[in-house]
C-alpha cells in the first residue's frame, strides 16, 4: 500500500488534516447543532482505488468543527443513523457530569434511530475533541471515523498572522481501501492498541502544505485523534513555543529537542515565527523509530514579509483552576494496572479483573477535596491514563513538585509509575481510563464519585 511512512515505523499510519480555522468554523447559532452520525465515504487511497466507507458526524471525518465563545452554551443534538449504540463525549471539558457522554456511566447509550440533546456551558477556552464513549464499542466507533474538534475562543485572541489547526489520526485499511474490522483483536487489547497503516492529509498523502508570509507568526493548534498512537511531533527550521497543553494556557516553553510527545486525545497549542527569507521551508515532522522521519506539514515562505512582532509571551492563565493543591491533605489512591493474561480475560486493576464502569467506585470524596492518583503500570506497553471532568498536575518522580502545566491525561511508560494531583471540584460519577481505546474496552477503566 502506498504510504509516506513505512508500516514498520513506530509512528507510521498517521493521518493529518491542516485547515484554516476561519475556513471551517461555523458561526454560533441559537438553534442546536445537529450532529448526525451516519455512513459516508472518504478518498483515503489514491484516485485509482476505491473510496473508503467511513462512519462520521454529518457523514464526514473529522466531523464539523464546532466553534463558540468562552462562556457560551454548547448546544448539540446527536442523531444516530447507524446500527450501533452511540454517545458524544466532550473530551477535555471540565464539569457538568450529566453531559460527559460516557455510556453507561453518565448516560444511557443512544440506540440506533435515537437522539440525545447535549447542553453545557463552555467554561474554559481552548481546543477540545468530541467522540463516542460507549464501553466496549468505542474502538470501532472512533476507528471508523466518528470524531471531531470543538474550539472555544478566548475573549482576546493571541496575536498571530496565521491561525492553523492540525488534526492527527490514523487509519487501518485493507488493500481495497476498506477499514479492517479487527477491532476486538486480543493483541491490540493487551499490546500497544490498534495501529493504522495510512498517512494522509484530508484524504491526500502527507505532507500538508501552506504558503505563508516570510517572518509570519503562526498560531498552531493540533490534536491527536488516533485510537492508540503515541506520536512524537518534531519541528524543523522554526523555534516553537508551547503556550497551551490540553486546552489550558501555560507559561511559554520550548519543547525538549523541539519534539512533543502527543498521546491519543492530547492537544497542544504553539506559537512560532517562520524564517525571514523567502522560499524557506519549515516543517512539522513525525519522528520515526528505526525508519526515516515523515513530514507532516511544510510551511513555505512566499510574498511580502510580515511585520515584526514582539517576543512570544505567555498567555493569561486560567483563573478558574486552583492556584495550589494541598498534597498533604489529599485523598491518596494507587491503581495497579496489569494487562490481560489471556485473550478471554480483561485488564486487572488492583489485583482483580476490572469491572470497569459497572463496578463500585474507586473512591468517593467531597467536592473541593484534593486527590492524588498513582498509576502503577505492570504492562510491557505504555498506558495513557485520563481523568474525566478535571485537569490534573503531573507530579515529579523525585520530589514534591509538579509540572508547570495542566493535563487531561498522562503517559505511563512500561513498568513505571506516575502520580497526578487534582482538586475534585465537579460533582458526579467520573471516569478514569486509558485513552488507548483498545485498552479501555478491555477493562482498563474505572470511576470515582464527587459528592
Amino acid at each position: 500500500m502506498p504510504s509516506n511512512c513505512s508500516r514498520r515505523a513506530f509512528l507510521s499510519g498517521v493521518a493529518a488534516t491542516l485547515v484554516s480555522l476561519d475556513a471551517r468554523a461555523e458561526a454560533p447559532a441559537a438553534a442546536p447543532k445537529i450532529l448526525e452520525a451516519r455512513k459516508g465515504t472518504a478518498r483515503l487511497l489514491p484516485e485509482t482505488a476505491h473510496a473508503t466507507e467511513i462512519w462520521g458526524f454529518d457523514g464526514k471525518t473529522p466531523g464539523p468543527l464546532l466553534r463558540l465563545a468562552q462562556g457560551e452554551e454548547l448546544a448539540a443534538t446527536l442523531v444516530n443513523r447507524l446500527d450501533k449504540p452511540l454517545s458524544v463525549h466532550w473530551h477535555g471539558m471540565r464539569g457538568d457530569n450529566a453531559m460527559d457522554g460516557v455510556a453507561p456511566l453518565t448516560q444511557a447509550e443512544v440506540a440506533p434511530g435515537g437522539r440525545f440533546d447535549y447542553r453545557r456551558k463552555a467554561l474554559d477556552a481552548g481546543l477540545f475533541c468530541y467522540r463516542p464513549s460507549v464501553y466496549g464499542q468505542t474502538p470501532e466507533l472512533v476507528g471508523r471515523g466518528l470524531k471531531g474538534l470543538l474550539l472555544v475562543d478566548e475573549p482576546k485572541p493571541l496575536e498571530a498572522d496565521a491561525d492553523l489547526l492540525l488534526v492527527l489520526d490514523d487509519w487501518r485499511l485493507g488493500k481495497e481501501g476498506a477499514i479492517e474490522g479487527d477491532f476486538g483483536a486480543p493483541a491490540a487489547a493487551a499490546g500497544a492498541g490498534r495501529v493504522g497503516t495510512l498517512v494522509a492529509v484530508d484524504g491526500a498523502p502527507a505532507p500538508a502544505r501552506r504558503d505563508l508570509a516570510p517572518g509570519a507568526r503562526v498560531r498552531l493548534r493540533f490534536a491527536n485523534l488516533a485510537n492508540a498512537r503515541i506520536m512524537f511531533v518534531g519541528f524543523e527550521n522554526i523555534q516553537p513555543f508551547v503556550v497551551a497543553v490540553d486546552s489550558q494556557p501555560c507559561d511559554a516553553f520550548e519543547p525538549v529537542r523541539r519534539t512533543i510527545p502527543a498521546a491519543p486525545g492530547s492537544r497542544f497549542e504553539l506559537l512560532f515565527d517562520l524564517p525571514q527569507a523567502e522560499n524557506a521551508a519549515a516543517k512539522l515532522v513525525l519522528r520515526g523509530i528505526d525508519e526515516p522521519d515523515c513530514d507532516l506539514a511544510i510551511f513555505t515562505t512566499r510574498g511580502a514579509k510580515a511585520a515584526v512582532r514582539p517576543a512570544i509571551a505567555a498567555p493569561p492563565q486560567n483563573p478558574l483552576l486552583p492556584k495550589e493543591i494541598k498534597l498533604q491533605a489529599a485523598k491518596k489512591v494507587d491503581l495497579l494496572l496489569e494487562p490481560p493474561a489471556s485473550p478471554a480475560s480483561v485488564w486487572r486493576v488492583n489485583g482483580a479483573p476490572s469491572k470497569a464502569y459497572g463496578g463500585p467506585p474507586l473512591f468517593q470524596v467531597k467536592r473541593g477535596s484534593p486527590v492524588t492518583l498513582g498509576f502503577v503500570n505492570r504492562a510491557e506497553v505504555a498506558v495513557v491514563m485520563h481523568v474525566h471532568g478535571h485537569c490534573v498536575r503531573l507530579l515529579h518522580d523525585l520530589d514534591d513538585g509538579w509540572e508547570p502545566y495542566w493535563r487531561n491525561g498522562v503517559v505511563v511508560p512500561p513498568g513505571k509509575t506516575k502520580h497526578v494531583a487534582f482538586v475534585a471540584d465537579s460533582p458526579g460519577r467520573w471516569a478514569v481510563h486509558d485513552d488507548i481505546l483498545e485498552h479501555e474496552a478491555a477493562g482498563l477503566a474505572a470511576w470515582f464519585e464527587v459528592k
